[in-house]
């Protein structure tokens, strides 16, 4: 189903919130690597959120999710506080890891792993 213009402002609206929160309560960084919001994306009666964060450098990814989920109700207090006057209800929210960029990652490495391999061929 596709997404309706209300969601995307709903969401864009609560990454852009939630960024705040993340500096504010000092989650940015976390296992001395990076913590981000990649996207968030709400369902199409607004009461639900998925936070898709993204984990650069982390030596723990679940240890950094669990602590995420520890500290969710003190975002939602936050989250609450700032948007009570954009939305009647504040989203339930889950939290999601985004592996996107380790993916990309990983790609760059089979790419050069093979443009590596095809080098060596044609020289021989």
């Amino acid at each position: 189903m596709k997404e309706t213009k209300r969601q995307k402002q709903v969401a864009g609206e609560i990454q852009e919130v939630m960024n705040g929160i993340f500096r504010h309560l000092g989650l940015t960084m976390i296992d001395g690597g990076m913590v981000s919001i990649s996207s968030v994306k709400v369902t199409p009666d607004l009461l639900e959120a998925r936070i898709y964060i993204s984990l650069f450098q982390v030596k723990d990814p679940a240890a950094a999710m669990e602590k995420l989920k520890d500290r969710s109700w003190e975002i939602k207090r936050e989250l609450a506080a700032a948007m009570k006057l954009q939305l009647r209800r504040i989203p339930e929210f889950q939290f999601f890891l985004d592996d996107t960029l380790e993916q990309v990652y990983k790609m760059e490495e089979l790419f050069k792993k093979i443009k590596d391999d095809d080098s060596k061929t044609a020289s021989e």
